[in-house]
């Protein structure tokens, strides 16, 4: 996987990406990174990248050669096909699911916006596609890129010291994760459940997807909401709820 991001603050990137399951991807040649700064390809005496927005109003506008400067000499860098993402607020929120078709890529370029946006017309003309990681607004696309980056590393084989890691989290098979311990056994009072020290894998993970069901019911009910339940699933759910409120009198 090549990761290609255009951004003007390429250290800050750089350094955070140095960290955990990514730095180890790149280290280990699974990850393949290169960042470019809009401000290397402005052709003005001052390397302005941005100017202020037509029609009035606070903040300065990402402008389009730059920009589109960028993103053409990233693409010819490389053979390898790869989409341009524009990470964004307005752009489609992002899932699992999501991730999972990114890391069946070869390439990913993440456009990391700054300011108060970013002209319309470089959007139009130079973006295959636009991500939003949610309801909210960050001051810039580098922590969404990052988030990007991040996500789709741990999935690519061989990153995870155990794959099966990245199959067991939270979203892969649309459930939240099951509730997790470690030593020692009793914490003030609170034990590991039984279960989960008995040796029995069979009624370990009928546990587990007991727990994901449950949690996903109460927390997330949406991720349930038009999905159909096999008549497993719905005893074990059954039975979460009936435990709950019994622990609960």
């Amino acid at each position: 996987m090549r990761f290609d991001v255009v951004t003007l603050f390429p250290d800050m990137i750089r350094h955070i990406s140095g960290y955990g399951v990514t730095g180890r991807a790149i280290d280990n040649g699974i990850v393949a990174m290169k960042l470019w700064n809009p401000r290397d390809f402005a052709n003005n005496h001052h390397r302005a990248i941005d100017d202020r927005s037509y029609g009035g109003g606070p903040g300065m506008v990402m402008m389009v050669r730059p920009l589109q400067a960028a993103v053409e000499a990233v693409r010819a860098d490389s053979d390898l096909p790869g989409k341009t993402l524009f990470l964004n607020p307005q752009g489609r929120r992002l899932t699992q699911i999501d991730i999972k078709s990114f890391a069946k890529r070869e390439r990913l370029i993440l456009i990391a916006g700054r300011y108060e946006g970013v002209d319309e017309r470089f959007i139009d003309m130079e973006v295959d596609e636009e991500w939003s990681l949610g309801d909210y607004v960050v001051s810039g696309g580098e922590l969404a890129a990052l988030v990007v980056i991040d996500a789709v590393t741990r999935l690519l084989p061989g990153v995870l010291g155990d794959d099966e890691s990245a199959q067991r989290d939270s979203f892969m098979n649309g459930l939240l994760d099951y509730p997790h311990y470690t030593r020692p056994v009793e914490i003030d009072g609170r034990c590991v459940p039984d279960v989960l020290l008995s040796g029995n894998h069979a009624e370990i993970d009928r546990w587990r997807l007991k727990q994901s069901l449950g949690r996903t019911n109460r927390r997330r009910p949406d991720m349930l909401a038009g999905r159909i339940l096999t008549d497993e699933q719905r005893q074990l759910l059954n039975e979460f709820e009936i435990e709950k409120t019994k622990g609960n009198e």
